[in-house]
């Protein structure tokens, strides 16, 4: 994940909620000729031509073909066994899909209570999540499935705003899971205090990229018509490096 963290949600990423409930349904009925070219070319051109994608990408007929191979890994993942380690007391398969407008999977309502936010619709919360790849918190674009681990912890499977489902990754909920940061406003700079943890893009020459870092110090400044002037003084979590930033880097982290 070489590129920027979008901090925009693009206009569209990846399947519609209705297509995604419609390859599950097929999924779960016959897995027979799910993943043929001639299948998936059909069923793309019927998501094409849906009202529900008006206004949207076309879908291509490998998308539809790798889903369906990512569901049928994912079938295929061992649990551990109730009686022995761990048991879901929610009654719900270990592994099974997840949208993020659905108001009644325990995981999400878990990821609510942890970011603790209270709304009456989960569909307008946005999640980040930390990538095992670099250390960086990328946004959220949908929760896919979840499973639990020997050890007994959840892990969901996301998949990250811009990017596609080779970049899917398995994160522990607790641990690199919250809700999306937001940029501090330029009034809120007297929020930002020394010792205190935000999220900074660390801009290098090739890239640039959303990092945990801690508050060392702050040379508060005279505001201008330009906003902010005050200088922070951070070091970042993954790699120990330090530098001074202005405000328009730092983010607000929620939990």
């Amino acid at each position: 994940m070489d590129r920027l963290r979008p901090r925009q949600r693009p206009v569209f990423s990846g399947f519609t909620k209705a297509e995604i409930e419609k390859m599950e349904k097929l999924f779960m009925e016959s897995r027979e000729l799910l993943q043929s070219k001639e299948f998936c070319q059909k069923l793309a051109r019927n998501f094409s031509s849906s009202s529900g994608r008006a206004g949207k990408p076309i879908v291509k007929w490998n998308e539809v073909q790798n889903w369906f191979t990512t569901r049928q890994q994912e079938s295929k993942v061992k649990v551990p066994s109730v009686t022995n380690t761990y048991k879901d007391e929610s009654g719900l398969p270990q592994t099974c899909l997840l949208n993020d407008g659905d108001q009644s999977s325990p995981i999400l309502k878990g990821l609510v209570s942890k970011v603790g936010e209270k709304v009456s619709d989960l569909s307008e919360l946005e999640f980040e999540a930390k990538s095992s790849t670099d250390g960086a918190w990328y946004d959220v674009d949908m929760f896919l499935s979840h499973r639990v681990t020997s050890s007994g912890e959840t892990e969901v499977r996301v998949r990250f705003v811009g990017f596609g489902a080779e970049e899917d990754e398995w994160v522990n909920v607790k641990k690199a899971v919250r809700g999306r940061s937001i940029p501090f406003e330029h009034s809120e700079c007297c929020k930002v205090m020394v010792g205190g943890l935000v999220l900074c893009l660390q801009e290098r020459r090739d890239q640039s990229i959303y990092y945990d870092a801690h508050v060392l110090e702050i040379e508060r400044k005279t505001h201008d018509i330009r906003g902010c002037r005050c200088l922070f003084f951070i070091r970042y979590d993954h790699d120990s490096s330090e530098e001074t930033v202005r405000l328009r880097r730092l983010c607000r982290i929620l939990g």
